[in-house]
């Protein structure tokens, strides 16, 4: 759960349906932010703005971490299509095109958040999220579809992974590879590979 205590005439921006409870003092609004893009790809197309003074109570789609970034007015971020929770006014949030060989294979589709400005942005996981600081030419692999926020580059790899990646139906999983200077925060759970385990715990309906 997310706490914002609001002064009189602070704003923050939320994504839409996250609010749990709020004062009545706080006032609330939702904004179309319409584009072709978002259209496409499913990205979300309104957000609600909070306006205080007050206290706001949001909370993520699942269970799992709400973790504050700080944005300096010079590191851009991109932020995972659903890892996005809220920010303050001074930051920006922008749709942004990764290729399609990272969108097929990062677990991120083919866009993601580009997030800058000066303020907070507040990230929202599956499962706990952790973080690493990579020093200039440092490399980390994660394994995709764990990926919430990074300002790291990255590369696409499929690696011999004999099931201990997320994979598909073989024995290649697919990886990125960040290279530093950058920061990188991931979660624990992998939506597709919890959704195909909750799967397996559901009796079959077919009866013989």
């Amino acid at each position: 759960m997310l706490y914002v205590r609001l002064q009189p005439g602070a704003e923050i921006k939320a994504k839409p349906g996250s609010m749990v409870a709020m004062d009545a003092t706080v006032r609330i609004k939702g904004k179309l932010k319409f584009s072709v893009k978002k259209l496409l790809t499913g990205g979300e197309m309104s957000e609600s703005i909070f306006t205080g003074p007050g206290e706001v109570m949001l909370a993520p789609d699942t269970w799992g971490d709400v973790v504050p970034i700080t944005l300096d007015g010079r590191t851009n971020w991109s932020v995972g299509k659903d890892a996005f929770l809220a920010c303050t006014m001074g930051v920006t949030r922008t749709t942004k095109s990764q290729g399609f060989g990272k969108a097929i294979f990062s677990g991120e589709g083919l866009f993601v958040y580009h997030v800058n400005g000066t303020g907070v942005m507040w990230v929202q996981s599956l499962g706990a999220i952790t973080s690493r600081t990579l020093q200039p030419g440092e490399q980390w692999i994660v394994d995709n579809g764990h990926l919430v926020a990074w300002t790291a580059q990255y590369k696409v790899e499929r690696v011999d992974a004999g099931g201990l990646f997320s994979a598909s139906h073989t024995d290649e999983g697919l990886v990125c590879r960040f290279t530093g200077p950058g920061i990188v925060y991931i979660q624990t759970r992998n939506p597709e590979t919890l959704g195909a385990w909750i799967a397996e715990q559901v009796p079959s309906t077919n009866s013989s």
